[in-house]
């Protein structure tokens, strides 16, 4: 099993800046893709960004690209989510998942492993 915790959410301005971090413990070889994945009140969760941990290849939501980079550092077992151009629809929970390697990083299913999530919020 796998361990996921997040921290580096805040309130910000929209045109900000901020840097999530996911720490992996535990099993963490399992753990051979992550993402963030985000959810607004009343809205569905979905996914923002995801990496490969073997070869630090990453996908992006549409909404996001240019906007957000997504980055691991295999030697402190961490997976980070630089956000820049902050908008309020970014506001919501966000959580970092787990799971092996998948075509479909962006469904919920591909993942075993779940943190306990981070808010953002951007205020206009």
């Amino acid at each position: 099993q796998v361990q996921l915790e997040e921290s580096g959410g805040g309130s910000v301005q929209a045109g900000g800046s901020l840097r999530l971090s996911c720490g992996v413990s535990g099993s963490t070889k399992l753990a051979r893709l992550i993402a963030w994945f985000r959810q607004a009140p009343g809205a569905e969760r979905e996914g923002v960004a995801g990496v490969l941990t073997s070869n630090g290849a990453a996908f992006y939501t549409d909404s996001v690209k240019g906007r957000f980079t997504i980055s691991r550092d295999s030697a402190k077992n961490a997976v980070y989510l630089q956000m820049s151009s902050l908008k309020p629809e970014d506001s919501a929970m966000y959580y970092c998942a787990a799971g092996p390697p998948s075509y479909s990083w962006a469904r919920l299913t591909a993942y075993t492993d779940w943190g306990q999530g981070t808010q953002v919020t951007v205020s206009s």
